[in-house]
């Protein structure tokens, strides 16, 4: 067994496909051992607006007021990254940049103290996380080639070059399925298994 893995799922409507999704990476890792600490955004009621004491990015000074919220769910959240090995979030595509629930999460989770040590506002981050595998499974209604030439893909970015440094340098893979809104039961049923065997692949399984 190897260490805890948080697994995020941000999308508003109960028994969308990314619930599916969801449901199966956490049954994946339950099945392989692994502790899970899952995470139904919107089921929460997580709220992730950002407060005036919580806008800061660097100093060491603001550390111990950002790790000791009184948000309890806040609070919760954060020690459990702290513990955590992996990372799994699951959410669509929109406007080329995740949900604002999720957006929030990450306004509200990855601050100094927690994720993180910026001394120098203008220097690189020290990451206080012992991520080693971080997954992001992404439902998409563009297709690739549009994405590619006319987009650039910004979720990529965002994911792969602006987070996972202050997530400890996890090893990054992202999943992108498309088109979903026109993708009939078999398609997506095979999509259900290839995030399977990535979750096997990265976290262990049988």
């Amino acid at each position: 067994m190897d260490g805890p893995v948080v697994v995020l799922l941000a999308h508003p409507r109960p028994g969308s496909f990314n619930h599916a999704l969801a449901e199966r990476v956490r049954d994946t890792l339950t099945g392989a051992g692994r502790p899970v600490r899952f995470h139904d955004l919107y089921a929460e009621g997580f709220d992730p607006v950002l407060t005036a004491d919580e806008a800061y990015t660097s100093g060491t000074r603001v550390e111990e007021f950002l790790a000791a919220t009184p948000d309890p769910l806040v609070r919760r959240h954060r020690d459990e990254l702290r513990d955590a090995t992996g990372l799994v979030a699951i959410h669509p595509n929109w406007w080329g940049k995740p949900p604002a629930i999720l957006g929030g999460w990450l306004d509200r989770i990855l601050v100094p103290g927690v994720a993180y040590r910026l001394d120098d506002a203008g220097g690189a981050p020290e990451s206080l996380l012992a991520l080693r595998q971080l997954l992001v499974v992404n439902t998409s209604d563009t297709t690739e080639e549009r994405e590619r030439t006319l987009f650039g893909d910004p979720l990529d970015a965002i994911w792969r070059r602006c987070l996972a440094p202050y997530l400890g340098e996890p090893q990054v893979s992202r999943m992108v399925l498309r088109v979903v809104a026109d993708a009939g039961e078999r398609r997506r049923a095979g999509w259900l298994d290839d995030v399977e065997a990535e979750v096997r692949r990265r976290f262990g399984g049988r």
